[in-house]
C-alpha cells in the first residue's frame, strides 16, 4: 500500500531522514547482507522474484526504526539485525501479495514481480520471505520480540481481508478507512519500533512509548500517501499520480469529498470508484472535487496530528541523537507533501 520516499533528503530543508540513515549506516550494511544471504534459495525463481522488489529503491524505513530503537537504549548485541531483517522480510512479502490483491501492473515505477513471473509466484515468494523472518525471530531467542511480530503479520492479514471487504464501496466511513491504514501499515512501524527496545530489555513504559511512536507514525506515513496520490509527481512517487483513482481504491481524500459533495457529486464518485469510470477527464473532475471539499488539506491535518502523538509518545525518554533522529522523521514523512 505504500510508495517509495526519498530517504537520502527531504524537499524541505528543515526536515531530513538523513540523521537516521547515518546513525543506522553501519547496522543497515548488516542488514543489507543478511537480506541478501536469507533471500537465498537453490530454486532459482526464489531470489529472483525477491531481488527484484528488494533492489527496486525502498530505503528500508521500517528496519531502520528497528535498529534505531534498539541502539537508542544502549544495546550493543546483534539481535536487532535478524530483527530488522525479519521486518522488512515481512514489509517486502506484504507488497508482493499486495500486488496480487489489487492487480497492480508498476510498483516503484517497474513492473510488479506479477506481471513477470504470475501471480503464483509472486504469492509463494511473499510466504518463502515470511518463513525466512519467523525463522530469524526463532534465532534471536525472544517471545517478546516474537509475540510482537508474529501478532503483527496477523493484523495485517486482517487488513488485506478488511480492505478488501470495503473496496470500491462509497459509504466506507473514515473510520472504517482508519481501520484498514492502522492494521495494513501502522501495525508493521509500530512492530518495527517496538522490537528494539524488547531486545535492549527496556522498561515496559519505554515499551509502549516506542509502539504507540511506530503505530501514529505509520497513520501518518499513509495519509501523506494518500494525498500525494493526488497531489504529488510521478517522478516523487515511483507511480503515476492518480493510480489510486485508477485502481478504484478507497482513501481519506476521496471520502471526504464524497461525503461532503452534492448528491449529483456523490454518483460521481460512485461511477468513478465502484463503477470504475476512472478516464482522464473524470481523475480531472475528482482532483477539482477533491480541491473543492478540501480533502487533501484535511488528510494532512490528519496527518499532522497523528505525527503530534508520535512526537509526545517520545517526549518523555532521555534526550539522545537517535531521539532527535526519530522525531525528525516524524516531519520529514509529513513534509513530503511540500
Amino acid at each position: 500500500m505504500g510508495i517509495v520516499i526519498p530517504l537520502e533528503e527531504s524537499k524541505n530543508k528543515h526536515a531530513s531522514v538523513k540523521p537516521l540513515v547515518e546513525l543506522t549506516k553501519a547496522d543497515m550494511e548488516r542488514v543489507n547482507q543478511l537480506i541478501l544471504s536469507k533471500a537465498g534459495s537453490d530454486v532459482q525463481m526464489i531470489p529472483e522474484v525477491a531481488n527484484h522488489l528488494i533492489s527496486s529503491g525502498g530505503k528500508r524505513l521500517r528496519p531502520m526504526l528497528t535498529l534505531a530503537s534498539a541502539a537508542m537504549f544502549g544495546y550493543t548485541g546483534d539481535h536487532h539485525i535478524k530483527l530488522a531483517t525479519s521486518v522488512e522480510f515481512m514489509h517486502t512479502a506484504t507488497l508482493l501479495h499486495d500486488d496480487v490483491v489489487d492487480e497492480s501492473d508498476l510498483r516503484r515505477g517497474k513492473s510488479t514481480a506479477r506481471t513477470i513471473w504470475g501471480n503464483q509466484a509472486s504469492v509463494l515468494v511473499g510466504d518463502f520471505l515470511l518463513g525466512q523472518a519467523f525463522r530469524m525471530m526463532v534465532e534471536v531467542g525472544s517471545l517478546d520480540a516474537l509475540d510482537v511480530l508474529s501478532t503483527a503479520a496477523s493484523v495485517i492479514a486482517e487488513g488485506e481481508v478488511l480492505q478488501l471487504s470495503v473496496a470500491k464501496n462509497m459509504e466506507t466511513t473514515e473510520d472504517d478507512y482508519l481501520s484498514v491504514i492502522r492494521a495494513k501499515t501502522a501495525a508493521l512501524f509500530a512492530a518495527a519500533a517496538e522490537v528494539g527496545p524488547i531486545v535492549a530489555k527496556t522498561t515496559k513504559a519505554e515499551r509502549n512509548a516506542l509502539k504507540s511512536y511506530g503505530m501514529n507514525l505509520g497513520l501518518a506515513f499513509q495519509l501523506v500517501d494518500d494525498v500525494l496520490d493526488y497531489g504529488g509527481k510521478a517522478a516523487d512517487l515511483g507511480k503515476n499520480v492518480g493510480d489510486d483513482f485508477r485502481e478504484g481504491k478507497i482513501t481519506l481524500p476521496v471520502i471526504l469529498s464524497y461525503r461532503r459533495g452534492s448528491p449529483e457529486e456523490r454518483q460521481f464518485w460512485k461511477n468513478a470508484i465502484e463503477n470504475g469510470e476512472s478516464s482522464n477527464e473524470n481523475l480531472e473532475k475528482a482532483l477539482g472535487l477533491i480541491g473543492k471539499y478540501n480533502g487533501l488539506s484535511d488528510t494532512i491535518t490528519r496527518a499532522v496530528h497523528y505525527g503530534t502523538i508520535a512526537r509526545d509518545a517520545l517526549a518523555p525518554l532521555p534526550e539522545t541523537p537517535w531521539k532527535s533522529a526519530l522525531m525528525e522523521v516524524i516531519d520529514f514523512c509529513i513534509e513530503r507533501v511540500n
